[in-house]
């Protein structure tokens, strides 16, 4: 008897919530056809122009992300071309890789995926052997790496998969949260956390770790080495 009036209760409660969910959602949807209501043809028209211009201003960004190489996660073939790429673009990320280096094959799926969905980051790859002077430069010693470049400049690196839960089973959605710590793709969860199935995978390994920031945002990450 008392599961069932705990099983009542709780229901009612629900109800009762999803009831105010609605109703605020009814309220606001009633609020902004109330504000049509009252825009006369002109207002209208301006309104209908601005979202077109919106439309034509994201398309234009879109293409110029395109004609740059964005869109695809591509191999440049020395680190001439590296200085090139970076300063096209205002976001880039860069895998320094080794082909005997069965970890950056992990990589290369993950970042084949976000290439196409983050347009507006360049996604890009280098073998160190053709880049021994950049490697030295950037103080490469872990492969893989990736190089996060803001505004032409080197702001971050992702080095080893420490920060992805120092495992080989990381999801994409993990590497797309730690690149948006660094905000360097448009990441639209929570970056305070990791993602949620990433957490339970990896266990309290992966969610008790040290804080540490990048550009204000803290994130977390192993203290180990890779």
């Amino acid at each position: 008897m008392e599961a069932d009036a705990s099983v009542d209760m709780f229901s009612k409660v629900l109800e009762n919530q999803l009831l105010q969910t609605t109703k605020l959602v009814e309220e606001h949807l009633d609020s902004e056809i109330q504000k049509l209501d009252q825009m006369d043809d002109d207002e209208l028209e301006r309104l209908k122009e601005k979202r077109l211009e919106a439309l034509r201003k994201a398309q234009q960004q879109k293409q110029e992300w395109l004609s740059k190489g964005h869109g695809e996660y591509r191999e440049i073939p020395s680190e001439r071309d590296f200085f090139q790429e970076v300063k096209e673009s205002k976001k880039v990320v860069c895998h320094f890789y080794r082909d005997s280096t069965f970890r950056c094959k992990i990589l290369d799926r993950h970042l084949m995926i976000l290439s196409k969905k983050h347009l507006e980051t360049k996604f890009l790859k280098l073998n160190v052997e053709k880049a021994p002077f950049l490697c030295e430069r950037l103080r490469i010693k872990v492969i893989p790496t990736l190089a996060l470049v803001k505004d032409g400049k080197t702001q971050d690196y992702v080095v080893g998969f420490t920060d992805l839960g120092n495992t080989d089973d990381f999801t994409t959605e993990t590497l797309e949260w730690r690149l948006g710590c660094s905000d360097i793709l448009n990441y639209s969860g929570n970056l305070m956390e990791p993602p949620f199935q990433s957490q339970k995978k990896f266990g309290t390994n992966f969610t008790k770790l040290e804080k540490k920031t990048i550009r204000g945002k803290k994130y977390d990450s192993d203290s180990d080495d890779d």
